[in-house]
């Protein structure tokens, strides 16, 4: 499992499905959710599975969510901006190319 490295400064609260998310300066929205116990990022649109990031680095797009403000981004590559609001995709929605 994810765990924060000691000196880590919590000083940002985003927002996943609702649920407040207390991250550190400087990480990506899926650090953030990972280091928070959160492992399901969505459903896969096509095949109907869990989402859960794989790569962290923008290749498998497994971490795709929906930034307010932003549409679908990969949350391996999202900085945390304080009070940032993040939803999963899931099966059902509009396949966006």
């Amino acid at each position: 499992m994810f765990r924060r490295l000691p000196e880590a400064q919590i000083e940002v609260t985003l927002f996943f499905e609702n649920q407040v998310v207390a991250a550190a300066v400087g990480d990506s929205v899926a650090s953030a959710l990972l280091a928070a116990g959160i492992t399901i990022f969505g459903i896969n649109q096509v095949s109907s599975r869990p989402r859960t990031p794989r790569c962290l680095i923008g290749n498998c797009f497994e971490c795709l969510v929906e930034i307010e403000g932003e549409g679908r981004r990969q949350a391996c590559l999202i900085p945390v901006r304080n009070g940032m609001r993040v939803r999963k995709i899931t099966a059902d929605e509009e396949i966006v190319p």
